[in-house]
């Protein structure tokens, strides 16, 4: 079991690790922001370690479970249907990846955190290419 301060740490790692990602959707003006993914990622880790050590005997697979369907309600309501077509499907997706990255976190997998967090930063500074029209009138 790690130690309270190893437990705080990752705490705040995962807190830091979902406001980069927030502060990137922030900076585009995308809804879910700093705060959210920083709380977000803070919480997803917090019930990692709740469910790792504070319930001996308990399976920590319930609790990430538990966690994604929770998120998947998040990400449901980020996407919105407007003029004909849908929005907010990265955000949910980040809501969705901010999560899992919390619950690495959590679980003490801090490198596989860190780069993940650094692939979704490089995704979202990828230029968004607009469909192409194909309709043929």
């Amino acid at each position: 079991m790690p130690t309270q301060f190893e437990i705080i740490l990752r705490l705040v790692l995962a807190a830091i690790l979902g406001g980069a990602i927030g502060a990137q959707r922030e900076w585009t003006g995308k809804p879910a922001g700093l705060r959210t993914l920083s709380l977000l990622g803070l919480g997803s880790a917090l019930f990692a370690v709740v469910s790792a050590w504070a319930f001996p005997g308990g399976t920590p697979t319930q609790i990430a479970a538990g966690v994604v369907t929770g998120i998947g309600f998040l990400g449901a309501g980020a996407i919105l249907h407007r003029h004909g077509g849908v929005e907010g499907l990265t955000t949910a997706a980040a809501i969705w990846v901010t999560a899992g990255m919390g619950l690495a976190v959590g679980t003490g997998m801090y490198l596989i955190s860190i780069v993940v967090t650094i692939l979704v930063l490089i995704v979202f500074f990828i230029p968004h290419i607009p469909p192409r029209n194909n309709n043929r009138h």
